[in-house]
């Protein structure tokens, strides 16, 4: 973690509920959950399957509403906001990688990463110019005009990482990010997030299932019956 940052609270959750009905059941999924991300922190959140990994990612995001406690990012609380001002601090703040790239079909790789600059009004020409830039820093200078099913599935991730770091964010949620790569295209978009995590100073929270690339973060953090625990050495 870079050191100038190691005293700043991006994110800061407290006392995070999350809780699903399935007919006359009650999951507790999340409960008095706990988490700080300090700035250029690297974060891999563990856990077994349906421990609620992606549902806590998805409401730090501002994705999904807690039932009950806070997320600050850049110290507003994300969900006590309405909803216009919800989605500008997402797209000013926030990156998201997810396992599978989502890059939009009908677009090519340039105009996918230049989209959250144009959604916040930049100039077509400047939002352009960056998001060349970025694709180039990602080894796709040659594939610029290139539609999703046009590249390879590392090629589309590495897309989909240049999209989440275009607007410059404070923190990335990545979900699962190289869980549908080979090893050798997993490895390549992992140490590019790793990479850039250093470059922008950008905090990077990652949820993962393999202890590999969790044991090259920072801190790795276990949720277990909805809360979060220091995981032991991996």
């Amino acid at each position: 973690m870079n050191e100038a940052g190691a005293m700043t609270a991006v994110l800061q959750a407290s006392d995070v509920a999350r809780h699903f009905r399935q007919g006359s059941v009650t999951l507790q999924v999340l409960q008095d959950l706990q988490l700080s991300v300090l700035r250029g922190e690297r974060l891999a959140i563990i856990g077994a399957s349906g421990s609620g990994k992606t549902t806590l990612l998805q409401i730090l995001g501002g994705l999904d509403r807690p039932d009950a406690g806070s997320v600050c990012i850049d110290g507003r609380d994300i969900h006590a906001l309405p909803e216009r001002e919800r989605g500008e601090l997402r797209n000013r703040t926030i990156g998201f990688v997810y396992q599978f790239h989502h890059l939009l079909p009908e677009f090519s790789a340039l105009e996918n990463v230049a989209m959250p600059l144009l959604v916040r009004r930049m100039p077509t020409s400047e939002a352009r110019a960056r998001a060349s830039a970025l694709l180039e820093r990602v080894g796709l200078a040659a594939r610029l005009d290139h539609r999703p099913h046009q590249l390879s599935g590392g090629e589309r991730q590495r897309a989909a990482v240049a999209r989440a770091l275009v607007t410059a964010p404070r923190l990335i949620l990545a979900d699962e990010p190289t869980g549908n790569l080979d090893g050798n295209n997993a490895e390549q978009v992992f140490e590019l997030m790793l990479e850039l995590n250093r470059e922008f100073n950008t905090s990077l929270v990652v949820v993962t299932h393999d202890p590999r690339l969790a044991a090259r973060m920072d801190r790795v953090l276990r949720l277990e019956h909805g809360k979060m625990v220091e995981a032991a050495s991996l």
